[in-house]
């Protein structure tokens, strides 16, 4: 299924409202920091679990204490409004794990 890539405007306007997320060229990206690896890594593996049920994988980095998330539509070379909801919902499960 083919997404329809958002326009700059559409992207910026969209990250005002999605705190500490920020473009990285033809993503969007945010670092999530955690009192522990464990708790870093449990999140993750929330996203993960998550990714899987919507079919929108992110990709993840997982370092000490710390996760980052990056989404992009591949099929679309770009950000699209999936991404945006994805990044959301993403925020939502950090924000219950501090």
């Amino acid at each position: 299924m083919t997404r329809t890539k958002l326009t700059d405007h559409e992207i910026d306007t969209a990250l005002a409202t999605l705190a500490g997320w920020h473009r990285e060229g033809a993503t969007i990206t945010r670092e999530f920091a955690f009192e522990s690896y464990e708790a870093g890594v449990a999140f993750a593996v929330q996203t993960a679990l998550h990714a899987q049920r919507i079919d929108h994988h992110p990709d993840l980095l997982i370092t000490w204490r710390r996760v980052t998330v990056t989404w992009s539509t591949h099929d679309a070379s770009g950000v699209t409004r999936r991404d945006l909801e994805a990044a959301a919902d993403v925020s939502r499960f950090a924000l219950a794990q501090t």
